[in-house]
């Protein structure tokens, strides 16, 4: 983004938190999650862009009804899922009470980003950072750097067409992570409906290109 851009999308001021009071007033599941195709299908594409089999922790903020955190909770010894609403966090609890290695929690972000003391080898940004200004997106793209160890993963995915409500572009949001100098793509997925991107926060001394490559880790190359 441009200096003006991000000056104008902080001047409008990230989506309110009355909208997703309101969107989960009306209907219990707002977006549909567990019904679409749309998202059976881009859950599907998410789990099978993640480049390790298995993660020791997981965290996915802004997770509604948890819907896509059952399915990450098969890849994840112990994930951390939480939203800014409890009636979202109501729901996701009960689809996910039989898993002990989950945590469903409010948290309100970015106040509520996990301390320092919990660090993740996956964080997982679905459908969420929209939702803040470019200057905010910043501040939470540094957090989830802090929290990653060398190696983690940092996912991304972003519906692309309009909603008068988000205060940023998927574009914009994809653009602004993938410039961040402490973060290295390694692979993406665009299409008209959303964007899709894989990084990698390397280790202190870089990360070998070996280690950025599934086939090259499975000893294929």
């Amino acid at each position: 983004m441009t200096a003006a851009e991000i000056r104008a999308t902080d001047a409008a001021g990230s989506t309110p938190g009355e909208y997703f009071s309101r969107m989960y007033a009306d209907r219990p599941d707002p977006w549909q999650l567990a019904d679409r195709w749309y998202e059976r299908r881009k859950y599907a594409l998410t789990l099978a862009a993640l480049p390790e089999p298995e993660y020791r922790s997981g965290f996915e903020p802004g997770c509604s009804v948890g819907v896509l955190s059952a399915l990450l909770a098969g890849r994840c010894r112990a994930l951390l899922s939480c939203d800014r609403e409890e009636r979202a966090c109501a729901q996701a609890r009960q689809r996910l009470a039989h898993l002990p290695h989950v945590r469903i929690e409010q948290r309100v972000l970015p106040a509520d980003w996990p301390g320092p003391g919990e660090r993740f080898d996956l964080v997982v940004l679905s459908e969420l950072l929209y939702y803040f200004t470019a200057a905010e997106v910043a501040g939470l793209l540094d957090l989830a750097v802090r929290s990653l160890e060398p190696g983690g993963t940092l996912l991304l995915v972003h519906w692309r067409h309009p909603v008068a409500e988000h205060a940023l572009t998927a574009d914009a949001v994809h653009r602004q992570t993938r410039a961040h100098p402490a973060l290295v793509r390694i692979a993406g997925h665009h299409e008209p409906d959303f964007l899709l991107d894989v990084l990698i926060r390397p280790g202190r001394a870089g990360t070998p290109a070996g280690r950025l490559s599934v086939a090259a880790r499975e000893g294929l190359t």
